[in-house]
């Protein structure tokens, strides 16, 4: 029997070849492979709950190598695949030939704990042809949402040697639950009254899958648009679900997940602005997946935008434009994916009064441009829909019967459908995504539509990023519509969309 574990190593990790060799000699232990304090102090561990299991640490000279030895190896999730390597190669174990993943951390007891990354150890074993897995009972949820590996939970050292001397035997398989069923969400578009226009370029961000910036007055209503967003977005699909559950699986949040955590809703997620660089990003010492990672395949909501560090707020540039994130830790690289959609909620100004009825501002100018300057100009030229929120009236909000989200979504699916068809084959399926060439290509317009695009660029003096965004945004309109080509008021309402409102004077300084 071979016995592999897993190596945490950005998104996709590397399989590790756990090998022992006996012999003759002093007794002693030594770990080689690049083994980390951790896994080095597992030498004692296992020498225990080896002990407390029934078996006995072979008092001969035991080698044990973790492969491949060029990177550093940490956590103590080698322990129970070190175990059964040991026994095995002392002739304890009686075990069928093949390969087989095994995850899992020991106490001295001999029981079994659970590990971050399981979900992902299964997936990079199951690339390179490994078929069977022996895992914590308490990683059984994750490990099993994975097809085409056979999955064995165990809560002990002995109960892991019992199924292997068993030879894996299917009456001991988790079969496991399907939870991927789609969740009503808390917040519905029924509930969000008045602000009828906002509510349609929020149907059109999630149509195109566009980035948008909402600005208003404190109350106007840019949280609560940002919270019911996630309800008009289509369910994830099997392998959108699998890739946002394998993210969480690293960062440690399958252990104790909920149902809702395995569902196939879209992952929401809205840090605080006094969220940390690695936070966000991702990094640290442990290298794990960020807030923007969490946020893969689903909205990254940053309330009161300005107020988030600056290193911040320009790191999302990356993942933006590709849709991923890199890491430089010590020498390695590491990547993570990260292709979600982005709403930025800010004041629009620092005492929030500005453009607010019956309200003075007591903002100067020069305040306002370094307010709006804290998001930074190639942040801001990156979002497709600027959207100015102001207050609603108490008779609007009385009387307004909004859609329900499952209307909304509706018609969302239909645009997704027409895009998925027109990008079939690329790693991408949303017009927001569009490459120049692509927009060229699905985004001709015919004369008055050319001239009326011209006229805009003159009067808002727009860049030729502004100009492929009105395109991309009019494309998605006309996809809601069912229309083949744009139309002159799917480019007005795409123009309207890139502008700031009243805020334009401010945003031209940036």
């Amino acid at each position: 029997m071979q016995v592999v574990s897993f190596l945490p190593w950005g998104y996709e990790g590397i399989v590790v070849r756990v090998e022992v060799d006996i012999r003759k000699g002093i007794p002693g232990v030594e770990v080689v492979g690049f083994a980390g304090t951790a896994v080095k102090e597992a030498r004692e561990r296992i020498r225990v709950a080896l002990k407390n299991s029934g078996f006995a640490f072979p008092q001969k000279r035991v080698l044990i190598n973790l492969a491949p030895a060029g990177l550093p190896k940490k956590g103590a999730w080698y322990d129970l695949a070190i175990a059964l390597a040991l026994l095995a190669a002392s002739g304890q174990v009686e075990a069928a030939e093949g390969v087989v993943l095994v995850m899992g951390e020991l106490r001295l007891s001999g029981e079994v704990l659970p590990v971050e990354g399981v979900l992902s150890s299964l997936i990079a074993a199951r690339r390179e042809g490994v078929r069977v897995a022996v895992v914590p009972a308490a990683n059984v949820a994750e490990a099993t949402v994975v097809k085409g590996v056979r999955v064995f939970g165990v809560g002990s050292l002995e109960e892991a040697v019992e199924v292997v001397e068993a030879g894996f035997p299917e009456e001991r398989e988790e079969k496991g639950e399907d939870v991927g069923v789609e969740e009503e969400w808390e917040h519905d578009f029924s509930s969000f009254k008045g602000q009828t226009y906002l509510r349609r370029a929020l149907e059109v961000a999630a149509a195109g899958g566009h980035h948008v910036f909402l600005f208003g007055p404190p109350g106007s209503g840019k949280t609560m648009g940002a919270y019911t967003f996630p309800s008009i977005l289509p369910p994830l699909s099997e392998e959108e679900r699998l890739e946002v559950l394998q993210v969480y699986s690293l960062a440690g949040e399958l252990q104790n997940g909920s149902r809702r955590t395995y569902s196939n809703r879209r992952p929401f997620r809205a840090p605080h602005h006094s969220a940390t660089v690695e936070g966000m990003v991702g990094g640290g010492k442990e290298v794990r997946p960020g807030e923007i990672s969490l946020a893969h395949q689903g909205v990254l909501f940053m309330d009161e935008a300005p107020e988030f560090r600056a290193s911040i707020l320009q790191s999302l540039r990356e993942p933006i434009e590709t849709g991923r994130i890199t890491l430089s830790r010590a020498g390695h690289s590491f990547w993570y994916p990260a292709r979600f959609q982005l709403i930025l909620a800010a004041n629009p100004c620092p005492c929030g009064n500005l453009g607010r009825e019956g309200a003075v501002c007591a903002c100067s100018v020069q305040e306002i441009k370094r307010y709006w300057r804290k998001i930074g100009a190639p942040l801001l030229d990156r979002i497709d829909i600027r959207f100015p929120v102001s207050p609603e009236s108490p008779e609007v909000l009385l009387s307004d019967r909004p859609e329900p989200s499952a209307a909304v979504r509706e018609r969302v699916e239909r645009a997704w459908s027409i895009q998925r068809e027109r990008f079939a084959g690329k790693d991408y399926s949303r017009n927001a995504s569009m490459t120049p060439e692509e927009v060229e290509t699905h985004c001709r317009l015919g004369d008055e539509e050319q001239r009326l695009l011209l006229k805009a660029v003159e009067q808002l003096s727009l860049s030729s990023r502004a100009c492929a965004s009105i395109l991309k945004l009019a494309r998605t309109i006309a996809d809601l519509e069912g229309a083949e080509r744009i139309q002159k008021d799917h480019l007005l309402e795409a123009v309207h969309y890139r502008r700031y409102g009243d805020m334009d004077f401010f945003w031209s300084e940036l």
